[in-house]
């Protein structure tokens, strides 16, 4: 409580001191010690002050541009120190005592209960108020409360409050002694975020990437993934060439085929977005996933009928209309060709992003790049090969 009390006394220092000095006594600090200060200030101030802060941080200060950029892997970096802990031997009167003398007791939302140093248990305010004085604190604590380790991934931590609503969670070492304490609106606030980011991430824009990111910078972000798009569009340009003679002789088939990919595609990314929300939101851990892909080849199959009919239609009228051979076996190529695809598109949405996490990678990180070339090779290969097959 000692190091809380001095941190709380350096919140009101900076509270006197222009941005750019708070900054630069800020900036040698621990990135939990930056945390507590800032979110003890007024919006506006702590804002001007992180601002100044990415200017003058040591370029060598990951703990510090991490807790700026939002970009905290474990939640030993996004943790504060603890407000409120004490011996399960105290009393209810001592705890009361003890909150009165505190400099923050606003605060304080849980009494952390500690056994040789040890996190046994946990008072909320509530079961403190209507305590009798004299009662222990082991007598009104919730035992074996949940609590995170200090290297507990991020986005693990996220998962996990999603079933666990508190307004905060103690964080311990690996002897169970308690080191700080993470609040539950920062990995709501983790969540919001990564949501948000997934949107630029499909297409290759970096989660680090703002609108303020110099060019040069945004560059490097954006242009590896442009090269692998590329490559990937190469190998969907092959399926084609294979089937050249087969376009040459049915043009119609080239009108169709953006038609074709469209639709997959669209099917392969509303597949991709449940499945990085259920990523994210820690569902797919409770999901199996025999059952979301099942769930997916029927919403294609679905999908790719009601489209396909149209499109079948379509390119009947466009056959009778240009006098190419065999119109109605045509129509049926683009109907069955749509089902297919629609399916196959289905499949690769929730396929891509499980291989990327399974591998060590981002899920989110370009997963549209590869799910575009896998839903054109299997769209437009299905159906020239049908058309090579049925109607030639």
């Amino acid at each position: 409580m000692t190091q809380s009390m001095e941190l709380t006394e350096q919140v009101e220092h900076i509270r006197e001191l222009a941005p750019m000095d708070a900054a630069g006594e800020l900036a040698g600090q621990p990135a939990d010690d930056i945390q507590f200060i800032l979110s003890r200030l007024p919006a506006e101030q702590a804002l001007a002050i992180a601002a100044c802060l990415g200017e003058v941080a040591a370029p060598n200060a990951a703990a510090t541009r991490a807790v700026l950029s939002g970009m905290e892997e474990t939640v030993g970096e996004l943790m504060t120190p603890v407000t409120a802990t004490l011996p399960d031997s105290n009393t209810v009167a001592e705890a009361l005592t003890f909150m009165v003398k505190s400099a923050d007791v606003s605060e304080i939302s849980y009494i952390f209960v500690t056994e040789h140093d040890r996190l046994v248990g946990v008072v909320g305010m509530r079961d403190l108020i209507l305590a009798k004085p004299s009662e222990s604190l082991a007598s009104i604590m919730v035992r074996e409360p949940f609590a995170f380790q200090q290297d507990t991934k991020v986005e693990n931590a996220v998962s996990e409050v999603l079933y666990r609503h508190y307004r905060m969670y103690p964080v311990v070492d690996e002897h169970q002694r308690v080191v700080g304490e993470v609040r539950g609106w920062k990995l709501y606030e983790r969540i919001a975020s990564e949501l948000s980011a997934q949107a630029g991430s499909q297409y290759g824009v970096a989660k680090e990437e703002q609108i303020d990111t110099p060019v040069l910078a945004a560059f490097r972000m954006r242009h590896p993934w442009l090269q692998v798009n590329l490559i990937t569009a190469f190998a969907a340009a092959f399926v084609v060439g294979m089937f050249e003679s087969t376009i040459a002789q049915i043009v119609a088939l080239a009108a169709f085929l953006p038609v074709l990919a469209g639709q997959s595609g669209n099917t392969g990314c509303q597949a991709l977005a449940i499945t990085l929300r259920g990523i994210t939101l820690g569902q797919i851990n409770d999901y199996p996933i025999r059952r979301l892909l099942r769930k997916e080849i029927l919403l294609g199959a679905l999908n790719g009928a009601a489209v396909g009919v149209i499109a079948g239609v379509a390119m009947y009228a466009y056959a009778v209309s240009t006098n190419s051979a065999n119109p109605i076996m045509l129509g049926l190529v683009i109907f069955i060709a749509m089902v297919g695809a629609c399916m196959g598109s289905g499949i690769f949405g929730v396929a891509v992003p499980l291989v990327l996490k399974r591998f060590g990678a981002d899920p989110a990180t370009a997963s549209s790049i590869f799910l575009t070339t896998f839903t054109d090779i299997i769209g437009m290969g299905l159906m020239l090969f049908l058309a090579t097959s049925l109607v030639l």
